[in-house]
C-alpha cells in the first residue's frame, strides 16, 4: 500500500510529530511505501480562489503542491497530524487542504472523483492541543472530514488529545502512544465492512 502522511505542525518533535512517528512505527516499511510531507518546510501558497481549477480540476499555481497532488492521487491511506490552534487546524495543514479545492472541482463539478483503488482508501486524523474544549476537535475534525471526502477517503478514524500544550507533553499521557500505534496497525488492515 502507498501511505501518505502530513505533519502539519510548525514544531519538529512536538506533540503532533511524536504521535505521527508512533503511528508510522506500526507500519511495516518493507511491505508499504510511506511518503511524509512536512508541511512547514514546503513552499505552498494559499488558495487564491481564482477559479483556475473549475474547468480542469487542476490547480494553476505551481509550487510544492504539485508533489502533494500526485501523492494524494496514488495514496491508499492518508494520515493527517495537526495541532489545534484557535479551535482549528494549523495554518500549514489548512493551506494544504484549501489547495485541494482542485480535487473538489474535479469531483463535484467535473464528476471525476479519485478512484478508491484496490484497498478502499482510508484515513487517520491525529489532533492535539492545549485547549480542553471539545470545540477545537469538532472544528478541526469537520475541516479534515471535508478534505478526506473530497479526496475519496470515505472512512477515517480520529484520535484527539486535549490539554496537551508543552512540547513533548504527549509523552506523559497515559494512553496516547499506545492508542496511535494501534491505530497505525488498524489503518493498514484490509478488513472491509459488509
Amino acid at each position: 500500500m502507498k501511505i501518505i502522511a502530513f505533519h502539519g505542525s510548525p514544531r519538529v518533535d512536538g506533540n503532533s510529530h511524536i504521535l505521527l512517528k508512533e503511528v508510522l512505527k506500526a507500519i511495516d516499511k518493507s511491505q508499504h511505501k510511506i511518503q511524509l510531507f512536512r508541511l512547514n518546510e514546503m513552499n505552498i501558497r494559499p488558495c487564491q480562489n481564482c477559479g483556475g481549477c473549475e474547468e480542469t480540476g487542476l490547480c494553476v499555481v505551481k509550487d510544492d503542491m504539485g508533489e502533494v497532488y500526485d501523492a494524494i492521487r496514488e495514496a491508499d491511506r492518508v494520515i493527517v497530524a495537526s495541532p489545534i490552534f484557535f479551535f482549528g487546524l494549523s495554518a500549514q495543514t489548512k493551506i494544504m487542504i484549501d489547495r485541494c479545492q482542485a480535487f473538489w472541482c474535479e469531483k463535484y463539478l467535473l464528476k471525476r472523483p479519485i478512484p478508491e483503488g484496490p484497498y478502499r482508501r482510508k484515513g487517520l486524523l491525529l489532533l492535539v492541543g492545549g485547549t480542553k474544549k471539545e470545540i477545537g476537535i469538532e472544528c478541526g475534525g469537520a475541516t479534515a472530514t471535508a478534505f478526506f471526502r473530497t479526496i475519496s477517503v470515505q472512512e477515517h478514524e480520529t484520535l484527539s488529545f486535549l490539554g496537551i500544550d508543552k512540547k513533548g507533553a504527549i509523552l506523559d499521557h497515559p494512553t496516547a502512544l499506545n492508542e496511535v500505534y494501534k491505530a497505525g496497525g488498524k489503518l493498514i488492515t484490509l478488513k472491509t465492512n459488509h
